[in-house]
C-alpha cells in the first residue's frame, strides 16, 4: 500500500523528512488508529530511499509509542491518539453555557484580560536619532571594571559547590543595595530585609502574588506603566486607574476597597511630575486606614538634576505599609534582568517562598559580579559620571521643546528621571507625527496609549539616555523642519 502523506521536497535529511510526516499524519488522524503500513522494505522503494532510513524511521516511531509492530503481521498505527482533542473550544469560550470551572476557560478568561501589546515602545528598525525611553547608553558604561568584577565572580564561583542559593540573593549584592539605597534614598533596611530578582518586573508579579487575589481592587496611576497593569491583570485583579495631576498620584479618587496602590512617586510614568510631601503623607495614611499595600516603583530616581534629590516614599513610611521596588536597568542595562524589593517586613518571608516557587534564585553569577562593581566603587563613580551627560542631554532637549519646537509642544520638565513627556499643541495628533518624523530617520513614542480610563492625552515621550547630545540636538533641528511642513 501506498502512503500519499509523504512528500520529500530534496534529499536532505531523509529520515526527518519521513518521520515528521508520518507523525503529523498519525496525530492529526490521516492515518487511523489500528491501520496497516506498507513494510519498511515496501515504503523504501516508494520514496526511492534506503531500507536502513525507513528502518530507522520506524524504530523511533514504535519507540516513541506511535507505532506498533506485531510480529509476522506487519506494523500498525497505534490505537487511542483519536481520543487526544483535536481543537480547542476557540468558538465557544465565551459561550454562557460552558462550565466556569473549566481549567482552560478559567486560565483564558484572566489572560485575556492582559493586553496583547503592553503599550511599551519596541524596538523597530534602527533609525539614526531614536528617542526610546527606558534605554541607557552602553558606550558610556565602564566594562573594564565591568569584567574585572564579572572575573572575580567566575573565581568564587569555581570555588563554590554546586547547589542551589539563597532565593532572596546572595549576601553580599543584598548588603551593598542595602548600603546604597540607605544612601542615595534614605531608605532604612539591613540586608536581610532586601529580596534580589529578575528586574523590577519580578518584584511586581511577586507582590502582586502575595498581596492579592482574584477579584481584588488594584489602584494604579493613569497615564501610567502598561507592564505594571498587565502583571496584576494577569493574577485576576480588577484593575482601576486613577487619575494624577501636578503633585501626583490624586488620593482623594482612590477605591475604597482597593487592596494594592502602585505608584511612581519619585518620577511619575510618563508625566514626569514627583509626588509632592503633602500627597505622599496623604497616601500613606490611606494606607494604613484601609490595610493596602502601597508598591512604590524608583525605576529612575537616582537621576536629579533640580533641587534638593527628593527621598522616597519608603523613607517616610512608619506603619510599615509601603514595598520598594529598585532596578539596574536604568543606571547600568536593561539586559541585566537585576532588580530589588524592599518590602515591609511582615511580606518578606511569603515573598521569599514565591521567589523560590517561581524560580528559586536569580543568577549568582551576575549578582556577585555586581555586589562586587558596587562595593568596589565603580557603580557609583558610573552614576556621577553618566548623570553628567544625561544632565547635558536634558538642558539640550529643554532648550529645543521650549525654543524651536514651543509652537507645537508644552515640555514637561521633569527635575529627574531619563525622559521628558511634551504634550502636542493645537489638535496634533501623535500617529501621524511619529510617520512622518521616521521618515527624517527620528524615532518618537507617543503617551495616548500609557491611559486605561482617562481621557488619552496626545504627547511624545522624549527619551534621552540612550541618545547624545549632538544627536538629539540634530534631530530636533530636523523634527523643527517637519513640524514646518
Amino acid at each position: 500500500m501506498d502512503i500519499p502523506i509523504i512528500r520529500l521536497h530534496d534529499r536532505q535529511d531523509l529520515t526527518g523528512q519521513i518521520y515528521r510526516q508520518l507523525r503529523a499524519g498519525i496525530i492529526d488522524g490521516r492515518l487511523a488508529g489500528g491501520q496497516r503500513l506498507p513494510s519498511t522494505r515496501e515504503l523504501a522503494t516508494q520514496l526511492g530511499v534506503s531500507r536502513k532510513t525507513t528502518l530507522e524511521v520506524f524504530e523511533r516511531l514504535i519507540t516513541e509509542g506511535y507505532l506498533r509492530a506485531q510480529q509476522g503481521d506487519g506494523t500498525f498505527v497505534a490505537d487511542g491518539l483519536t481520543r487526544a482533542p483535536q481543537h480547542l473550544p476557540v468558538a465557544e469560550k465565551r459561550s454562557p453555557d460552558i462550565e466556569v470551572g473549566d481549567t482552560l476557560l478559567q486560565a483564558y478568561s484572566v489572560w485575556s484580560e492582559v493586553p496583547e501589546s503592553l503599550s511599551m515602545p519596541t524596538p523597530h528598525p534602527p533609525l539614526p536619532f531614536d528617542f526610546m525611553g527606558g534605554v541607557t547608553d552602553k558606550t558610556q558604561f565602564p566594562f573594564d571594571a565591568w569584567r574585572r568584577a564579572f572575573g572575580h565572580a567566575l573565581r568564587m564561583q569555581a570555588k563554590s559547590r554546586g547547589h542551589y542559593r539563597d532565593p532572596a540573593g546572595e549576601q553580599e549584592l543584598r548588603l551593598a543595595v542595602a548600603r546604597y539605597v540607605a544612601f542615595s534614598r534614605s531608605v532604612a533596611c539591613s540586608w536581610q530585609d532586601v529580596i534580589v530578582t529578575q528586574g523590577a518586573q519580578q518584584a511586581l508579579d511577586l507582590l502582586a502574588r502575595v498581596c492579592i487575589k482574584p477579584g481584588d481592587v488594584v489602584a494604579v496611576e493613569d497615564p501610567g506603566y502598561p507592564p505594571a497593569r498587565a502583571a496584576f491583570a494577569a493574577l485576576g485583579a480588577k484593575v482601576a486607574g486613577v487619575r494624577v495631576d501636578a503633585q501626583g498620584l490624586v488620593v482623594a479618587d482612590l477605591p475604597k476597597d482597593a487592596r494594592l496602590v502602585y505608584v511612581t512617586p519619585s518620577h511619575q510614568f510618563p508625566l514626569g511630575m514627583p509626588m509632592s510631601l503633602e500627597r505622599r503623607v496623604e497616601l500613606l495614611e490611606w494606607a494604613q486606614r484601609h490595610r493596602a499595600v502601597i508598591v512604590e516603583d524608583d525605576y529612575d530616581g537616582e537621576f536629579r538634576f533640580e533641587g534638593r534629590p527628593m527621598e522616597s516614599l519608603k523613607s517616610l513610611d512608619r506603619a510599615g505599609v509601603v514595598a520598594y521596588v529598585g532596578t539596574f536597568s536604568k543606571t547600568i542595562f536593561p539586559e541585566l534582568r537585576v532588580g530589588y524589593v524592599i518590602p515591609p517586613r511582615s511580606l518578606n518571608p511569603a515573598l521569599q517562598k514565591a521567589k523560590q516557587i517561581g524560580d528559586w534564585h536569580t543568577t549568582t553569577l551576575t549578582q556577585t559580579a555586581l555586589a562586587r562593581f558596587m562595593l568596589d566603587g565603580d557603580f557609583a563613580r558610573h552614576l556621577r559620571r553618566i548623570r553628567k551627560q544625561y544632565e547635558a542631554r536634558r538642558s539640550v532637549l529643554i532648550a529645543h521643546l521650549s525654543g524651536d519646537l514651543a509652537p507645537w509642544f508644552e515640555p514637561l520638565v521633569p527635575a529627574a528621571g531619563i525622559h521628558m513627556t511634551a504634550l502636542l499643541k493645537n489638535g496634533i495628533e501623535e500617529g501621524p507625527l511619529i510617520a512622518a518624523a521616521a521618515e527624517a530617520s527620528i524615532g518618537l513614542y507617543g503617551i495616548a496609549a500609557f491611559y486605561a480610563s482617562q481621557p488619552a492625552r496626545h504627547g511624545l515621550l522624549f527619551g534621552y539616555g540612550g541618545i547624545s547630545a549632538e544627536d538629539i540636538d540634530a534631530a530636533l533641528k530636523r523634527l523643527a523642519k517637519v513640524m514646518q511642513c
